[in-house]
Protein backbone atom coordinates (compact mmCIF):
# COMPACT_ATOMS: atom_id res chain seq x y z
CA UNK A 1 0.00 0.00 0.00
CA UNK A 2 1.53 3.52 -1.10
CA UNK A 3 2.54 6.04 1.60
CA UNK A 4 -0.10 8.27 0.90
CA UNK A 5 -2.91 8.20 -2.29
CA UNK A 6 -3.60 11.52 -2.17
CA UNK A 7 -2.63 14.44 0.52
CA UNK A 8 -6.25 16.29 1.41
CA UNK A 9 -7.41 19.37 3.32
CA UNK A 10 -7.84 19.42 6.49
CA UNK A 11 -11.23 20.94 6.28
CA UNK A 12 -12.22 18.41 3.25
CA UNK A 13 -10.55 15.49 5.40
CA UNK A 14 -13.03 16.01 8.20
CA UNK A 15 -16.42 16.47 6.13
CA UNK A 16 -15.19 13.43 4.11
CA UNK A 17 -15.23 11.54 7.90
CA UNK A 18 -18.05 12.82 9.18
CA UNK A 19 -20.22 12.57 6.33
CA UNK A 20 -19.46 8.63 5.80
CA UNK A 21 -20.58 8.56 9.85
CA UNK A 22 -24.03 7.44 10.13
CA UNK A 23 -26.71 9.38 11.97
CA UNK A 24 -27.26 8.57 14.94
CA UNK A 25 -29.81 9.29 17.70
CA UNK A 26 -27.25 9.41 20.97
CA UNK A 27 -28.28 6.95 23.44
CA UNK A 28 -29.10 9.34 26.45
CA UNK A 29 -29.09 8.96 30.56
CA UNK A 30 -30.85 10.98 33.43
CA UNK A 31 -28.48 12.42 35.33
CA UNK A 32 -28.91 15.01 38.36
CA UNK A 33 -28.75 18.81 37.30
CA UNK A 34 -25.94 18.83 39.39
CA UNK A 35 -23.52 16.91 37.92
CA UNK A 36 -24.74 17.93 34.23
CA UNK A 37 -21.58 20.49 33.88
CA UNK A 38 -20.08 19.94 30.49
CA UNK A 39 -22.35 17.62 29.46
CA UNK A 40 -24.19 17.42 25.99
CA UNK A 41 -27.95 18.11 26.77
CA UNK A 42 -30.45 14.88 24.72
CA UNK A 43 -33.64 16.64 24.63
CA UNK A 44 -35.51 19.76 24.77
CA UNK A 45 -36.10 21.17 28.12
CA UNK A 46 -39.05 23.66 28.40
CA UNK A 47 -39.71 26.02 31.46
CA UNK A 48 -42.20 24.21 34.14
CA UNK A 49 -43.11 27.99 35.08
CA UNK A 50 -42.53 31.95 33.93
CA UNK A 51 -39.15 33.38 35.64
CA UNK A 52 -39.52 35.53 37.83
CA UNK A 53 -43.10 33.81 39.01
CA UNK A 54 -44.06 37.69 40.32
CA UNK A 55 -42.75 41.11 39.59
CA UNK A 56 -39.73 41.68 41.72
CA UNK A 57 -37.38 44.71 42.64
CA UNK A 58 -34.23 44.59 40.72
CA UNK A 59 -32.67 47.47 43.36
CA UNK A 60 -32.79 48.46 46.69
CA UNK A 61 -35.28 51.20 47.27
CA UNK A 62 -39.12 52.06 47.41
CA UNK A 63 -41.61 50.92 45.68
CA UNK A 64 -44.47 53.44 43.77
CA UNK A 65 -46.78 53.77 41.19
CA UNK A 66 -44.42 55.42 38.47
CA UNK A 67 -47.58 58.54 37.53
CA UNK A 68 -46.68 59.39 41.30
CA UNK A 69 -43.10 60.68 40.20
CA UNK A 70 -43.83 62.43 36.92
CA UNK A 71 -42.37 65.95 37.16
CA UNK A 72 -40.18 64.69 39.79
CA UNK A 73 -36.45 66.04 39.58
CA UNK A 74 -33.77 67.00 41.91
CA UNK A 75 -34.70 70.64 41.92
CA UNK A 76 -38.60 69.81 42.02
CA UNK A 77 -38.24 66.64 44.67
CA UNK A 78 -41.65 65.10 45.47
CA UNK A 79 -42.86 63.57 48.83
CA UNK A 80 -44.48 60.39 49.11
CA UNK A 81 -45.81 58.59 52.75
CA UNK A 82 -44.10 55.31 53.57
CA UNK A 83 -47.20 52.72 54.37
CA UNK A 84 -44.85 50.23 55.03
CA UNK A 85 -41.85 47.64 53.96
CA UNK A 86 -41.66 44.56 51.55
CA UNK A 87 -40.72 41.58 53.75
CA UNK A 88 -38.10 39.17 51.88
CA UNK A 89 -39.65 36.00 51.19
CA UNK A 90 -43.22 36.67 51.94
CA UNK A 91 -45.69 38.99 50.32
CA UNK A 92 -46.07 42.31 50.59
CA UNK A 93 -49.04 42.92 53.38
CA UNK A 94 -50.44 45.84 52.08
CA UNK A 95 -51.61 47.45 48.82
CA UNK A 96 -50.41 50.53 47.42
CA UNK A 97 -52.21 53.45 46.88
CA UNK A 98 -51.77 56.89 45.25
CA UNK A 99 -49.27 58.87 46.88
CA UNK A 100 -47.83 56.32 48.58
CA UNK A 101 -44.64 53.97 48.72
CA UNK A 102 -43.39 51.12 50.13
CA UNK A 103 -39.68 50.44 50.91
CA UNK A 104 -38.45 47.39 49.28
CA UNK A 105 -35.29 45.23 48.88
CA UNK A 106 -33.70 43.30 45.68
CA UNK A 107 -35.33 40.75 44.80
CA UNK A 108 -38.72 41.41 46.88
CA UNK A 109 -42.09 41.11 45.44
CA UNK A 110 -43.84 44.21 44.08
CA UNK A 111 -47.15 44.80 46.41
CA UNK A 112 -50.54 45.26 44.17
CA UNK A 113 -50.73 48.54 43.20
CA UNK A 114 -47.07 49.29 42.29
CA UNK A 115 -45.58 49.26 38.81
CA UNK A 116 -41.78 50.45 39.55
CA UNK A 117 -39.25 51.41 42.04
CA UNK A 118 -37.29 54.32 43.27
CA UNK A 119 -33.27 53.59 43.81
CA UNK A 120 -32.57 54.27 47.23
CA UNK A 121 -29.81 56.70 46.07
CA UNK A 122 -32.55 59.25 45.04
CA UNK A 123 -34.43 59.36 48.08
CA UNK A 124 -33.78 60.60 51.75
CA UNK A 125 -36.17 60.60 55.02
CA UNK A 126 -37.88 63.24 55.72
CA UNK A 127 -37.31 64.97 59.30
CA UNK A 128 -39.48 66.70 60.94
CA UNK A 129 -39.91 68.84 64.11
CA UNK A 130 -36.01 67.87 64.15
CA UNK A 131 -36.55 64.36 64.91
CA UNK A 132 -35.93 61.62 62.67
CA UNK A 133 -39.34 59.37 62.72
CA UNK A 134 -38.47 55.82 62.20
CA UNK A 135 -40.81 54.64 60.62
CA UNK A 136 -40.30 57.98 58.47
CA UNK A 137 -43.72 59.75 57.77
CA UNK A 138 -42.39 60.52 54.13
CA UNK A 139 -40.33 59.49 51.50
CA UNK A 140 -38.48 62.71 49.40
CA UNK A 141 -38.21 61.33 45.95
CA UNK A 142 -35.03 63.47 43.76
CA UNK A 143 -35.99 61.79 40.24
CA UNK A 144 -38.91 60.55 38.08
CA UNK A 145 -39.04 56.95 37.25
CA UNK A 146 -40.97 54.99 33.93
CA UNK A 147 -43.54 52.23 34.69
CA UNK A 148 -41.53 48.69 34.86
CA UNK A 149 -38.39 50.55 35.92
CA UNK A 150 -36.05 49.02 38.12
CA UNK A 151 -38.48 46.23 37.94
CA UNK A 152 -38.27 42.54 36.57
CA UNK A 153 -41.63 41.85 35.34
CA UNK A 154 -43.45 38.16 35.19
CA UNK A 155 -41.47 35.72 32.39
CA UNK A 156 -39.08 38.55 31.70
CA UNK A 157 -36.35 36.39 32.26
CA UNK A 158 -38.17 33.24 30.40
CA UNK A 159 -41.46 32.62 29.78
CA UNK A 160 -43.64 29.25 30.17
CA UNK A 161 -43.38 26.81 28.55
CA UNK A 162 -40.38 28.06 26.43
CA UNK A 163 -37.69 26.37 25.37
CA UNK A 164 -34.57 27.28 28.00
CA UNK A 165 -32.65 24.13 26.75
CA UNK A 166 -32.27 22.81 23.15
CA UNK A 167 -31.31 19.37 22.58
CA UNK A 168 -27.60 18.63 21.50
CA UNK A 169 -26.15 21.72 23.80
CA UNK A 170 -23.31 21.14 25.93
CA UNK A 171 -24.59 22.64 29.50
CA UNK A 172 -21.92 25.99 30.96
CA UNK A 173 -22.67 27.53 34.73
CA UNK A 174 -24.98 29.32 33.43
CA UNK A 175 -27.21 26.59 32.57
CA UNK A 176 -26.89 24.75 35.19
CA UNK A 177 -27.56 27.58 37.23
CA UNK A 178 -30.69 28.81 35.04
CA UNK A 179 -32.27 24.68 35.65
CA UNK A 180 -32.43 25.23 39.40
CA UNK A 181 -33.72 28.53 39.49
CA UNK A 182 -36.62 26.69 37.44
CA UNK A 183 -36.79 23.38 39.62
CA UNK A 184 -35.13 20.89 37.26
CA UNK A 185 -33.15 18.61 39.23
CA UNK A 186 -32.54 16.43 36.93
CA UNK A 187 -31.84 15.85 32.78
CA UNK A 188 -31.51 13.63 30.26
CA UNK A 189 -27.78 14.10 28.37
CA UNK A 190 -26.16 12.52 25.86
CA UNK A 191 -24.36 9.03 27.17
CA UNK A 192 -20.26 9.83 26.72
CA UNK A 193 -19.02 7.59 24.00
CA UNK A 194 -16.78 5.10 24.46
CA UNK A 195 -13.46 6.28 22.68
CA UNK A 196 -10.42 3.19 22.33
CA UNK A 197 -7.43 4.37 22.40
CA UNK A 198 -4.34 1.97 21.15
CA UNK A 199 -0.84 2.83 21.36
CA UNK A 200 1.58 0.96 18.66
CA UNK A 201 5.16 0.12 18.28
CA UNK A 202 7.79 -1.95 19.70
CA UNK A 203 10.05 1.05 21.33
CA UNK A 204 6.98 2.32 23.58
CA UNK A 205 6.90 1.23 27.09
CA UNK A 206 4.35 2.28 30.15
CA UNK A 207 5.32 5.42 31.65
CA UNK A 208 5.67 3.32 34.89
CA UNK A 209 8.54 1.59 33.60
CA UNK A 210 12.13 2.66 33.40
CA UNK A 211 13.02 2.41 29.24
CA UNK A 212 16.26 0.63 27.78
CA UNK A 213 18.16 2.44 25.52
CA UNK A 214 16.12 3.08 22.46
CA UNK A 215 12.72 3.19 24.63
CA UNK A 216 10.32 5.58 25.18
CA UNK A 217 7.54 5.91 27.50
CA UNK A 218 3.98 5.84 26.56
CA UNK A 219 2.68 9.27 25.82
CA UNK A 220 0.03 9.37 23.43
CA UNK A 221 -2.34 7.23 24.91
CA UNK A 222 -2.50 9.32 28.31
CA UNK A 223 -2.46 12.95 26.02
CA UNK A 224 -5.04 11.58 24.05
CA UNK A 225 -7.15 9.93 26.67
CA UNK A 226 -7.06 13.68 28.11
CA UNK A 227 -8.36 15.06 24.74
CA UNK A 228 -11.02 12.01 24.87
CA UNK A 229 -12.23 13.17 28.27
CA UNK A 230 -12.48 16.88 27.44
CA UNK A 231 -14.29 16.42 24.51
CA UNK A 232 -17.00 14.72 26.46
CA UNK A 233 -16.09 10.78 25.60
CA UNK A 234 -15.16 8.02 27.50
CA UNK A 235 -11.27 6.97 26.78
CA UNK A 236 -10.90 3.32 27.19
CA UNK A 237 -7.25 2.21 26.85
CA UNK A 238 -5.80 -0.89 24.76
CA UNK A 239 -2.64 -0.74 25.55
CA UNK A 240 0.71 -0.93 23.49
CA UNK A 241 1.09 -3.31 20.62
CA UNK A 242 3.45 -4.12 19.14
CA UNK A 243 4.29 -3.64 15.34
CA UNK A 244 2.46 -6.81 14.33
CA UNK A 245 -0.02 -6.46 11.16
CA UNK A 246 -1.70 -9.34 13.35
CA UNK A 247 -1.49 -7.89 16.52
CA UNK A 248 -2.86 -4.71 15.50
CA UNK A 249 -5.63 -6.09 13.86
CA UNK A 250 -6.65 -8.35 16.87
CA UNK A 251 -6.80 -5.27 19.15
CA UNK A 252 -8.10 -2.89 16.93
CA UNK A 253 -10.99 -5.15 15.88
CA UNK A 254 -11.85 -5.84 19.65
CA UNK A 255 -11.92 -2.07 20.45
CA UNK A 256 -14.14 -1.64 17.39
CA UNK A 257 -16.18 -4.45 18.93
CA UNK A 258 -16.56 -2.55 22.33
CA UNK A 259 -16.35 1.10 21.49
CA UNK A 260 -18.38 3.97 19.36
CA UNK A 261 -14.80 5.64 17.60
CA UNK A 262 -11.09 3.75 17.60
CA UNK A 263 -7.82 6.06 17.77
CA UNK A 264 -4.55 4.35 17.03
CA UNK A 265 -1.00 5.95 17.28
CA UNK A 266 1.04 4.56 14.88
CA UNK A 267 4.73 4.29 14.64
CA UNK A 268 6.91 7.12 13.17
CA UNK A 269 8.04 4.50 9.98
CA UNK A 270 6.69 4.47 6.64
CA UNK A 271 5.87 0.89 6.88
CA UNK A 272 4.42 1.27 10.60
CA UNK A 273 2.34 3.93 9.34
CA UNK A 274 1.22 1.43 5.87
CA UNK A 275 0.74 -1.41 8.44
CA UNK A 276 -1.54 0.97 10.61
CA UNK A 277 -3.51 1.44 7.31
CA UNK A 278 -3.21 -2.11 6.22
CA UNK A 279 -5.30 -3.32 9.55
CA UNK A 280 -7.15 -0.42 9.41
CA UNK A 281 -8.55 -1.47 6.05
CA UNK A 282 -9.23 -4.90 7.42
CA UNK A 283 -12.00 -3.63 10.20
CA UNK A 284 -15.22 -3.73 7.39
CA UNK A 285 -16.13 -1.01 5.20
CA UNK A 286 -15.61 1.23 3.46
CA UNK A 287 -12.40 1.66 5.34
CA UNK A 288 -10.16 4.17 4.62
CA UNK A 289 -11.27 7.58 3.16
CA UNK A 290 -8.45 9.45 3.76
CA UNK A 291 -4.42 8.66 3.70
CA UNK A 292 -2.69 11.45 3.97
CA UNK A 293 -3.60 15.31 4.90
CA UNK A 294 -2.19 18.70 3.81
CA UNK A 295 -1.56 19.76 7.36
CA UNK A 296 1.77 20.01 9.35
CA UNK A 297 2.13 18.37 11.93
CA UNK A 298 0.24 15.55 10.84
CA UNK A 299 0.55 14.80 7.57
CA UNK A 300 0.50 10.58 7.88
CA UNK A 301 -2.94 10.89 9.51
CA UNK A 302 -5.34 8.37 8.21
CA UNK A 303 -9.37 8.95 8.49
CA UNK A 304 -11.30 5.70 8.18
CA UNK A 305 -14.81 4.38 8.97
CA UNK A 306 -15.26 0.93 9.39
CA UNK A 307 -19.05 -0.57 9.86
CA UNK A 308 -20.67 2.84 10.85
CA UNK A 309 -17.56 3.72 13.49
CA UNK A 310 -14.78 6.13 12.93
CA UNK A 311 -11.37 4.91 13.20
CA UNK A 312 -8.65 7.57 12.85
CA UNK A 313 -4.71 6.56 12.32
CA UNK A 314 -2.89 9.52 13.87
CA UNK A 315 1.17 10.32 14.01
CA UNK A 316 3.28 8.82 16.61
CA UNK A 317 4.66 11.60 17.53
CA UNK A 318 3.28 13.47 20.57
CA UNK A 319 2.83 16.99 19.42
CA UNK A 320 1.56 15.53 15.62
CA UNK A 321 -0.62 13.46 17.84
CA UNK A 322 -2.12 15.89 19.95
CA UNK A 323 -2.67 18.72 17.04
CA UNK A 324 -4.28 16.14 14.38
CA UNK A 325 -7.03 15.09 17.50
CA UNK A 326 -8.36 18.15 18.24
CA UNK A 327 -8.86 18.41 14.25
CA UNK A 328 -10.20 15.34 13.65
CA UNK A 329 -11.05 13.29 17.01
CA UNK A 330 -12.95 15.89 18.55
CA UNK A 331 -15.21 16.68 15.71
CA UNK A 332 -15.85 12.96 15.96
CA UNK A 333 -16.92 12.85 19.73
CA UNK A 334 -19.35 15.84 19.51
CA UNK A 335 -20.76 14.28 16.71
CA UNK A 336 -21.45 11.06 18.75
CA UNK A 337 -22.73 13.11 21.35
CA UNK A 338 -25.38 14.87 18.94
CA UNK A 339 -24.26 18.21 19.75
CA UNK A 340 -25.57 20.92 17.54
CA UNK A 341 -24.37 23.93 18.85
CA UNK A 342 -20.75 24.13 18.72
CA UNK A 343 -18.96 27.34 20.58
CA UNK A 344 -16.08 28.54 18.94
CA UNK A 345 -12.79 27.65 20.13
CA UNK A 346 -11.20 30.59 22.24
CA UNK A 347 -8.97 32.64 20.73
CA UNK A 348 -7.00 35.77 20.88
CA UNK A 349 -5.26 38.49 18.52
CA UNK A 350 -0.98 38.79 18.77
CA UNK A 351 1.33 40.54 17.09
CA UNK A 352 3.46 37.77 15.63
CA UNK A 353 7.20 38.60 17.17
CA UNK A 354 9.26 36.80 14.50
CA UNK A 355 8.78 35.89 10.72
CA UNK A 356 7.29 32.36 10.38
CA UNK A 357 7.81 30.64 6.62
CA UNK A 358 5.49 27.70 5.61
CA UNK A 359 4.62 26.03 2.20
CA UNK A 360 2.20 27.64 -0.11
CA UNK A 361 -0.86 24.57 -0.09
CA UNK A 362 -0.05 23.45 3.13
CA UNK A 363 -1.97 24.53 6.43
CA UNK A 364 0.49 24.78 9.17
CA UNK A 365 -0.07 25.06 13.09
CA UNK A 366 2.35 26.65 14.82
CA UNK A 367 2.45 26.16 19.03
CA UNK A 368 3.15 30.42 20.43
CA UNK A 369 3.77 31.34 23.58
CA UNK A 370 1.75 34.66 24.29
CA UNK A 371 3.62 37.21 26.42
CA UNK A 372 1.96 40.70 27.48
CA UNK A 373 3.32 43.88 26.22
CA UNK A 374 1.66 46.73 28.11
CA UNK A 375 3.01 50.56 27.74
CA UNK A 376 1.41 54.14 29.02
CA UNK A 377 -0.67 55.41 25.67
CA UNK A 378 -2.72 58.23 25.32
CA UNK A 379 -3.38 58.61 29.12
CA UNK A 380 -4.15 54.98 29.65
CA UNK A 381 -1.71 51.57 30.13
CA UNK A 382 -2.93 49.54 26.82
CA UNK A 383 -1.81 45.98 26.80
CA UNK A 384 -2.02 43.45 23.48
CA UNK A 385 -0.21 39.94 23.16
CA UNK A 386 2.62 38.91 21.46
CA UNK A 387 2.74 36.10 19.86
CA UNK A 388 6.95 34.28 20.35
CA UNK A 389 6.69 30.90 17.99
CA UNK A 390 7.74 27.67 20.06
CA UNK A 391 9.95 25.87 17.16
CA UNK A 392 10.17 22.22 18.24
CA UNK A 393 10.24 19.00 16.73
CA UNK A 394 6.75 17.09 16.56
CA UNK A 395 8.55 14.68 18.78
CA UNK A 396 9.08 16.99 22.10
CA UNK A 397 6.46 17.12 23.90
CA UNK A 398 7.24 19.71 26.06
CA UNK A 399 7.47 22.18 22.75
CA UNK A 400 3.78 22.03 23.21
CA UNK A 401 3.25 21.83 26.85
CA UNK A 402 5.33 25.17 27.19
CA UNK A 403 2.50 26.91 24.77
CA UNK A 404 -0.35 29.20 25.41
CA UNK A 405 -2.05 28.32 21.66
CA UNK A 406 -1.65 27.44 18.40
CA UNK A 407 -1.33 29.86 15.36
CA UNK A 408 -3.10 28.46 11.71
CA UNK A 409 -1.37 29.42 8.92
CA UNK A 410 -3.54 29.22 5.98
CA UNK A 411 -2.75 27.00 3.37
CA UNK A 412 -3.05 29.95 0.52
CA UNK A 413 0.00 31.39 2.78
CA UNK A 414 3.85 31.14 2.43
CA UNK A 415 4.24 32.83 5.48
CA UNK A 416 3.67 35.18 8.33
CA UNK A 417 5.67 38.24 8.59
CA UNK A 418 6.99 39.78 12.26
CA UNK A 419 4.54 42.26 13.57
CA UNK A 420 1.38 41.06 11.77
CA UNK A 421 -1.60 40.61 13.61
CA UNK A 422 -2.57 36.64 14.07
CA UNK A 423 -5.04 34.69 15.75
CA UNK A 424 -3.89 32.16 18.37
CA UNK A 425 -6.57 29.62 19.57
CA UNK A 426 -6.04 28.77 23.20
CA UNK A 427 -5.27 25.11 24.18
Amino acid sequence: MPEFLRLSPPTEALLTLLRALPDREPAAVTIDTTEALGRVNAENVCAPHPLPEFPRSAVDGYVVRARDTYGISESLPGYLILIGEVPMGDAPSFVLHPGACGLIHTGGMLPEGADAVVMLEYTQTVHMGGQLLIPATKIEITRSVAEGENVLRVGEDIAMAKVVLAAGMRLRPAEIGGCMALGIVQLRVAIKPRIGIISSGDEVVPPNQNPHPGQVRDVNSHSLAAVVAGAGGEPALYGIVPDSLEAIKTVAAKALSECEAVVITAGSSASARDMTAEAIASLGAPGVLVHGVNVRPGKPTILAVCEGKAVIGLPGNPVSALVIAGLFVVPVIEKLLGLMIVPPRPSVLAKLMVNVPSQAGREDWIAVRLLVNEKWEMGNWEAHYLAEPLFGKSNLIFSIAAADGLMRIPPDATGVSAGEMVEVVLM
